[in-house]
């Protein structure tokens, strides 16, 4: 719906605090290509409004009224599978970051952030990429049991490094810029490791990479 209105894109604001959501507004209102078509203070309303307005992105408050962000997602997730859910909370657990990726969320960033991480957050899970807030990343080092393991030594050090960068947040002109290499190399190390970890998506890889402990500090 966003890119029927002046031919930009749509975002929906779900925070149960009205100074958090005027402040969102205003930050992505004052975008060339972003306008906010939606706003809820409760879960219910959430879901009700995300149904009928069918955002680009949701950026979605964890804890609300009625039902959480993270139902929600899922119910989105689900039920509107286009829109992307971007979390936006001040919950920095790494539970709740899992929470957030079982549920299908395309991003997990922290109300502390500054606004131009929340607007590279809404333009990276835009893109269909996977955007996790850097402050948590040293949170989820050695996150999981590794219990795939043997399936992990499958793969090159290329192959990991790129997974990691994906993991991290990174286009594929970015990954191909940092490795040095060209995107369409980039698209055939991810399409060679997703077979071989049999995996569908880049929020699959994303949840591989932190269960495996792959992430760390730049």
């Amino acid at each position: 719906m966003g890119k029927l209105i002046m031919d930009k894109l749509g975002i929906f604001l779900a925070d149960d605090h009205a100074i958090i959501r005027e402040g969102l507004k205003a930050l992505v209102n004052a975008q060339p290509d972003m306008i906010v078509i939606g706003e809820a203070d409760n879960g219910k309303s959430a879901w009700q409004k995300v149904r009928e307005l069918q955002p680009d992105v949701a950026v979605m408050d964890i804890s609300m009224p009625e039902a959480s962000g993270i139902q929600i997602t899922e119910r989105i997730k689900q039920h509107c599978p286009r829109v992307k859910v971007l979390v936006l909370t001040v919950h920095e657990h790494r539970g709740y970051l899992q929470q957030a990726l079982k549920a299908g969320a395309s991003g997990y960033v922290l109300k502390r952030a500054v606004s131009e991480e929340l607007i590279r957050a809404i333009r990276i899970v835009l893109a269909g990429g996977v955007y996790l807030d850097p402050a948590l990343v040293s949170k989820v080092v050695g996150w999981g049991s590794k219990k795939d393991g043997s399936r992990r030594s499958d793969l090159s050090d290329r192959e990991t490094e790129v997974l990691r960068l994906v993991a991290l947040g990174y286009s594929n002109k970015e990954i191909g810029a940092k490795l040095e290499i060209s995107v369409k190399t980039v698209e055939t190390y991810k399409a060679r490791l997703m077979e071989k970890l049999e995996l569908r998506s880049r929020v699959d890889m994303v949840r591989y990479a932190l269960d495996q402990g792959w992430l760390e500090h730049e």
